[in-house]
């Protein structure tokens, strides 16, 4: 089985470089909040969308090189991610991310929101400086979709008529939308031809959902301490995912449950049987599967290399997860 790690090898370097920069792209301007995006940047993701971006260069430019504007993309995309974190943890009151305390735990949510806001602004002006239209679009598109995303779920809280349209739709918006269109960027700033882009925009996309499907599985199967946050936070917060969205269709008391949003006291225990009990969790799996499949033939277009291969391997280590 292959770890992630190795799979990041052909891009390794460039990561180390990347969190290098990162912290001098933050500066020491406004001490408190670097500090606060300092802390985010210590909790240790894989780091995966900017390892997309990077792999996707290497595997469109002739030489599997390189460029600074490539380089530069890769950070605009972990700042953007990290902001986004950053933002979703004051509003789902998290004390926890991946077993370290969140920003707003050891600030508070004022400078949480403002450390957000500060890394969401230093995208925007390094974004700027890229010089190319069609890539700032792309990624203002991506922070625009991160608010609707939030909106959305926080409006859907315990919707027991919540369609599954909505659900991807909110997922495209959180999750997807960043790892397409900075997929689809990179591209760009290769100067591949337009159908070869809108192929990598299809991998980001479809891995992106495969991902999410994937960690709304996960809420159900896995423990606290593997998750680095409570388990099945998602239902008992009212946020509807695949597995409970399809145990309602076989369990329609499911619904009564959600709509009153867990009044009594056994409500939850009993929705998490329910859940567990039903196809809920292997139809969310196919329907992860089916987007990863969907992600593997989108690479098609690319030419055998070191970083193609591991865009292909990361279909396998997302779908590694839930099994």
């Amino acid at each position: 089985m292959t770890s992630v790690a190795t799979l990041l090898a052909p891009v390794e370097d460039d990561l180390k470089t990347l969190n290098q920069n990162l912290r001098q792209l933050i500066g020491a301007r406004h001490p408190i909040l670097s500090a606060a995006a300092e802390h985010l940047f210590q909790v240790g993701g894989k780091q995966l969308r900017p390892a997309i971006v990077l792999l996707v260069a290497r595997a469109t430019l002739p030489d599997g090189g390189i460029t600074p504007r490539h380089r530069r993309l890769a950070e605009i995309t972990e700042m953007i991610h990290t902001a986004s974190l950053v933002h979703d943890d004051v509003l789902d009151e998290s004390e926890m991310r991946r077993g370290i305390p969140t920003v707003h735990s050891s600030f508070n949510n004022r400078i949480a929101v403002l450390a957000g806001d500060f890394l969401f602004a230093q995208s925007s002006w390094y974004l700027a400086n890229l010089d190319n239209l069609e890539v700032v679009k792309l990624l203002s598109k991506v922070i625009m979709n991160l608010a609707e995303g939030e909106i959305q779920q926080g409006l859907s809280r315990f919707d027991s008529e919540l369609t599954f349209e909505t659900y991807i739709e909110k997922s495209y918006c959180k999750t997807a939308s960043l790892v397409a269109n900075s997929s689809k960027a990179a591209g760009i700033l290769s100067g591949i031809g337009r159908d070869r882009v809108d192929r990598l925009y299809d991998y980001g996309r479809h891995l992106g959902l495969a991902f999410q499907i994937v960690d709304d599985i996960l809420d159900f199967t896995e423990s606290s301490e593997t998750l680095g946050k409570p388990a099945a936070s998602d239902l008992r917060s009212g946020h509807l995912t695949a597995p409970a969205l399809y145990a309602m269709e076989e369990q329609p008391a499911l619904a009564t449950l959600i709509a009153r949003e867990f009044a009594e006291d056994d409500d939850l225990d009993r929705a998490l049987s329910i859940v567990r009990e039903t196809q809920g969790i292997a139809r969310s799996r196919q329907l992860a599967k089916d987007h990863a499949e969907l992600a593997r033939q989108s690479l098609a277009h690319l030419e055998p290399s070191e970083s193609k291969e591991a865009l292909d391997g990361l279909v396998d280590y997302v779908l590694r997860r839930c099994n």
